[in-house]
Parts: C-alpha cells; sequence; structure tokens
C-alpha cells in the first residue's frame, strides 16, 4: 500500500443509525490526581511514554477487567489509522506500524468494521499505548469503547458501572477517574453512500471519459489504486475493502513528462503513477524532490499529479461503502 498523510477527522453517512455513548466513562491512567495542578494538567514525575513493562500490563490487564464486566467478548475495530507523513507521537512510529504479526503484511482484516477477540484488541491497545504507528477506536456499539489517547491516557466507556474493574484498576496501581464522555469519541458528519446512485454516476463519467482513476482508502493514511474502465468496474467493485471512502479522480495522463512540466514553481503533490508491470504506486512529495521524483517517473506508463492543498483537491466523486445490509455506518 502506498502511504500518504491525511488528516484523521471523522464522519458518517445519513443512513446511519444513531448511537448514544456510553453512560459510564472512566479515564485509566497512571498519574495520580494528587499530582494534577488546578487547570488538570499533571506535575507529577511519571513520564508520557510505555514502559513497556509492569506498568503497560497493568493498563491491559485493567482494560481487560472492564471488558469482563461488561460481558464484552469482541470488539470492532473503527477509524483505523496508520502514520503517515506527520507522526505526532512522543515515541517513533516503527516499521510495520506495530501490526506486524497481528495482521497479514497487506494488512488485511485491519478496517473499519472489522471484529477482533478482545485478546487481539488487547494487543492493539498495546500498539497505541508505545505510540507505533497505528490507531483506531476500539467498540462493541453503544455498549463498550475503548480509546486510546496521546501520553498513555486511556477512555474506557460501559453501559453499566463496572465498579469491580475500578476497583481492580486501583489494586493494579493505576486511576480511574469518571468523565461525562471520552474526548475522541467520533463526531459523525455526512459523508455519501457508495450505493447504486454512485456507481451509476461512475457508469456515466467512464462513458464520457473512457476511464477514471479509483482511490480506495480502507484505513487512514493509505490507499489502493484502481484504473477504471467499463469492461473492469464490477471486477474491481467485487474486491474492495469493507467500508472503504471510495475517491474518483480523472483518469492517468500517458505523457508523463507533460504532468511532470505541468507542476507549479512550488507545490506539495501525491505524485500516482503505473509502472511498466501495471502496479499503481503514489508518493509525497515537493518542489525541493523534484529529481527524485523525475527518477522515479522514467519508466512510468502514465501518471497524475494530486494537490495536497484542500481547496485545490477536488475529486469528481467521493463516497463510502455501506455494509451488505445498506447502511452507512464508516465515519469517514
Amino acid at each position: 500500500m502506498a502511504v500518504s498523510y491525511i488528516s484523521p477527522t471523522s464522519s458518517c453517512g445519513t443512513s446511519l443509525r444513531s448511537s448514544v455513548p456510553p453512560a459510564f466513562v472512566h479515564r485509566i491512567t497512571k498519574y495520580d490526581p494528587a499530582d494534577r495542578d488546578e487547570h488538570g494538567s499533571y506535575r507529577g514525575a511519571e513520564e508520557a511514554v510505555s514502559d513497556r513493562g509492569p506498568v503497560e500490563a497493568a493498563y491491559l490487564e485493567a482494560i481487560s477487567a472492564f471488558a469482563e464486566a461488561a460481558g464484552i467478548d469482541r470488539l470492532e475495530i473503527r477509524e483505523p489509522f496508520v502514520a503517515g507523513l506527520v507522526h505526532f507521537g512522543a515515541q517513533a512510529a516503527v516499521e510495520g506500524h506495530g501490526l506486524s504479526g497481528l495482521f497479514p503484511a497487506d494488512l488485511a482484516g485491519y478496517h473499519d468494521g472489522a471484529e477482533v477477540s478482545v485478546a487481539l484488541a488487547l494487543e492493539l491497545i498495546r500498539v497505541m499505548l508505545r505510540e507505533q504507528g497505528a490507531w483506531c477506536r476500539l467498540e462493541a456499539g453503544d455498549v463498550f469503547t475503548v480509546h486510546v489517547g496521546w501520553d498513555q491516557y486511556v477512555y474506557v466507556g460501559s453501559d453499566q458501572p463496572c465498579t469491580g474493574a475500578v476497583a481492580r484498576t486501583r489494586e493494579l496501581g493505576l486511576f480511574a477517574e469518571p468523565l461525562k464522555t471520552s474526548p475522541y469519541a467520533a463526531e459523525p458528519e455526512v459523508t455519501e453512500a457508495a450505493d447504486e446512485d454512485f456507481w451509476t454516476s461512475v457508469r456515466t463519467e467512464l462513458a464520457a471519459r473512457q476511464g477514471l482513476l479509483l482511490e480506495e482508502t480502507s484505513f487512514v493514511n493509505a490507499s489502493r489504486w484502481h484504473r477504471l474502465t467499463t469492461e473492469n468496474l464490477n471486477a474491481v467493485r467485487a474486491g474492495l475493502a469493507p467500508r472503504a471512502l471510495l475517491t474518483v479522480w480523472p483518469d492517468l495522463q500517458p505523457d508523463v513528462d507533460a504532468v511532470l512540466a505541468a507542476l507549479p514553481s512550488e507545490w506539495h503533490i501525491e505524485f500516482v503513477w503505473e509502472t511498466k508491470n501495471g502496479t499503481i504506486k503514489d508518493v509525497t512529495v515537493d518542489e525541493t524532490q523534484y529529481q527524485e521524483l523525475a527518477a522515479l517517473a522514467a519508466d512510468a506508463r502514465a501518471a497524475c499529479a494530486l494537490s495536497l492543498y484542500t481547496d485545490e483537491r477536488t475529486p469528481l466523486l467521493q463516497a463510502a461503502l455501506p455494509d451488505s445490509d445498506g447502511m452507512l455506518r464508516a465515519r469517514w
């Protein structure tokens, strides 16, 4: 998968069922509330990184206790993310985003709506505590949520008070502080559904243009690219990842030299090109990297340059895949 930076804002479609945040939310941390100032900022000696040892293990055991108290044995991955050009963590991201060994090399199964066991969810939480590059919300509908924030802050929501889990958290040397809501709760906005009307629009564009470029994003900061034709449209559609965000662009241009020549004096682009063997790749570059870009594109069969500036990034169509029942649950 090619990697580029996308801001992790979240939204959902008009057909998404309304949801109510869990009534009981606790902030789980290693930070003693007695060491906070009048503004709530921590002033103690604990470092804002994982110790990768007993404290980290205590976090995972505490979260497991909350899941058990809530009767949860599986969780959904929501809004999955991998590190892009910008990584804000206190610790460096690692190759594979910390997901190696948890998912296949192509990260199949790491997508919005994928169900995982609590054991695998805890491993994802470990990755997030270590800030290795992957991030996601973990949720069981309106019943249970786990959100990992910056600096070793974890927010657990449940539809019941989980008093035993709160007590167990304290026994583990951590602090479970009640809150009204998680600061990482999703705030849905409206996104189009990739329904039959969307695909009709795709076919109309194809008929007019003879070819299109489809960007398939199954998690933030990673895309697969497809050159669409009337002949391959159904096959490409059948292989799309669940709940993917689909962005339709004009097709790649065969005159690669013309694409490079058309770049302005200052630019920050996502350059997409097709190699001789038909693989489509992308790279994010700016004007200081022109020579490297020209070398990459030397053997390209076709290419395009997509601006990374929001007001200049205007696809032909964009929508998110609904579930098999027609409901749009993806919150892009």
